[in-house]
Order: C-alpha cells, then structure tokens, then sequence
C-alpha cells in the first residue's frame, strides 16, 4: 500500500515522503496515529503542490543546515566532569552537558538531536549532531576534571 507520511517514522522515511508499506501497518498503526495519509492520487497531486511551493524553504532549511555543520567542525567544546583519582570519570558526559557547552560557544542545538559515543576517561572524543534529516555534523568534546 503506498502511503504519503506526515511525520518522520525511524525506519521508514521523512515527513512528505511517498513509502510502500504492508496494508496492515499503515490501516492499523500509521494512518490511525497520524503518521500518514493514503496515497491516492489527488493526494499526490495535492502533495506534489504542496512541495513544489516550500521547495525555497526546503533549500533554506539544507542551506541552514550544511552552515551548520560547517560550524560544528569547527568548534570544540570543554565539558568539567568529576573524576576519580585514576582518571576515570564518574557517570558519563549527557547529550544535555554537550547542548549546554554548545549553548556557551554561541551554537544553539537540542539535545534529542546530539549522539555521543561512550567516554570514561579524560580526553578528546567526538560527537555527532543531526542538522536537517539526512545531513549531520560532527564536533569534538574535551572532558577535563572539575
């Protein structure tokens, strides 16, 4: 069954997309929840409308987004953790901390959008942010000790 989603489903696509999925997935989950619409075709051509006119704010959206992972790359941030007498830290660094260092550099990101990898010591580890659907940023994050 061919669907138009109006949200962005993990695993499945963006809001606006046209997908192909099982008839029961889309008559008893996404069309329900608001997820989606049935794509017949005067809803596509109503989409297609739709998405010739925000075509401009689309591409200011990527060209918003591509800056800002440009300024991302360049930028490192310092997040002051507790740390034992090993050098090990206690706890973990959170995508809230990071949001926060961000905010201080002059960048504003949410922190649903930030994915760390796992750090217990001290030192320089990366980070990765999601910009605008498919476009991504990278930034370095330094732990030093309080």
């Amino acid at each position: 069954m061919e669907i138009i989603l109006k949200k962005d489903v993990a695993n499945l696509g963006h809001a606006d997309d046209i997908v192909n999925v099982k008839t029961g997935y889309a008559v008893n989950y996404l069309i329900p929840q608001g997820f989606a619409i049935m794509a017949t075709p005067s809803a596509k051509k109503v989409h297609a409308e739709n998405l010739r006119q925000r075509a401009h704010k689309i591409a200011k959206f990527v060209g918003d987004a591509e800056a800002l992972a440009a300024k991302l790359a360049e930028t490192t941030v310092q997040v002051a953790v507790k740390v034992s007498e090993s050098g090990k830290i206690y706890g973990s660094v959170t995508t809230a901390q990071l949001s926060e260092a961000l905010a201080a550099a002059g960048i504003e990101v949410d922190k649903k959008d930030i994915t760390v990898e796992a750090a217990k010591e001290l030192g320089t580890y990366e980070a990765t942010v999601k910009c605008y659907r498919d476009i991504k940023g990278t930034f370095k994050y330094e732990i030093v000790a309080e």
